[in-house]
């Protein structure tokens, strides 16, 4: 079978490198960036977990859950061996006036340029990590990320203290008038985007997915996610993958077939520091995609756990090292 739908996401890349501008970015390491992408993938051509470098499904899905669960403590991450959101979790710890371990101001940059501090950064994490792991009055202190997907997809509050469940209500409505315009999920909120990640402030990181909507045709769900910036290389993939999933879980739960997946990025950039990275993975041929298979004894979305999901068939190329910027 031909990899169409890995070929989209290569090509985006490509006119990334072919067409972007340099522009500095928030964590000083400078971009090639494009304004304004959208690809489509028919997600009956096949499972879009990406074979040009191997990527973890276990990551991807166990995050996910993680959403929709409206969850926003990295302790559920760490039960599931995944370390996606310590760095966030991390710069809250050692920005606070509790922390007295060595200085670990711009941590990104400097584990790139010093190898003796990247050690000590590790270790430092590690025992971050673990004690979220191990004390809960520190786990709920300091591994959680406050309004960030999980709250605002499943816990969106109002005005007036009220909480919304977007997932559930989204569903509702796929169910019983799907020819609704009005099938959407929204994660931007204006009050905690201000100085978001700054101390003191209501979340760890503004939302890069900020928003997505489905559509319901021919028996078919649809979901188009408008993501106003992307870390191409690192993250733009794991997006892919994770909106299919979640297409995948909210088609089971409403009985119907998966259409296609849309994907709208505004910046849509590549580091300056991943470019090696990503030309090495256009140089490689893709493989067949994968198959996604779900318990079929879980009809509902918030039943899926971690071990009712499973890949099969996936024979990627080897995975790709790249930094990732905070």
């Amino acid at each position: 079978m031909s990899n169409e739908l890995e070929k989209t996401y290569l090509d985006f890349m490509k006119y990334i490198l072919d067409n972007g501008v340099k522009k500095e970015d928030r964590t000083g390491t400078g971009t090639i960036s494009v304004f304004g992408y959208q690809m489509r993938f028919d997600l009956s051509k096949g499972f879009p977990l990406f074979t040009t470098k191997r990527t973890s499904f276990k990551l991807i899905a166990s995050e996910l859950l993680w959403f929709i669960k409206g969850d926003t403590n990295i302790r559920y991450l760490l039960q599931h061996n995944n370390h996606i959101w310590d760095e966030w979790a991390f710069k809250k710890w050692v920005e606070s006036d509790e922390y007295e371990g060595p200085d670990m101001t711009d941590f990104g940059r400097r584990c790139l340029e010093d190898e003796e501090f990247n050690l000590l950064y590790k270790k430092e994490l590690k025992d971050f990590c673990d004690r979220v792991l191990t004390d809960d009055e520190f786990a709920e202190k300091y591994g959680d990320l406050g309004n960030v997907y999980g709250k605002q997809w499943r816990r969106w509050t109002d005005s007036e203290g009220n909480e919304i469940d977007q997932i559930k209500d989204v569903i509702n409505q796929i169910k019983t008038n799907p020819d609704s315009r009005r099938l959407i999920v929204n994660a931007w909120n204006p009050e905690d985007v201000i100085n978001a990640g700054a101390k003191g402030s209501k979340a760890a990181l503004p939302p890069c997915h900020v928003m997505f909507q489905f559509y319901v045709a021919n028996n078919k769900l649809s979901c188009q996610l408008y993501q106003r910036s992307g870390d191409t290389f690192l993250g733009i993939n794991y997006n892919i993958t994770s909106y299919a999933l979640l297409l995948y879980l909210m088609a089971k739960e409403c009985n119907l077939e998966v259409g296609e997946f849309i994907h709208t990025v505004g910046d849509a950039h590549i580091y300056l520091n991943h470019v090696e990275q990503v030309e090495e993975q256009l140089s490689r041929e893709p493989r067949d995609l994968p198959t996604l298979t779900i318990n079929t004894d879980k009809q509902s979305i918030f039943d899926i756990e971690l071990e009712d999901l499973t890949i099969e068939g996936y024979n990627p190329h080897p995975s790709i090292k790249a930094p990732i910027a905070v």
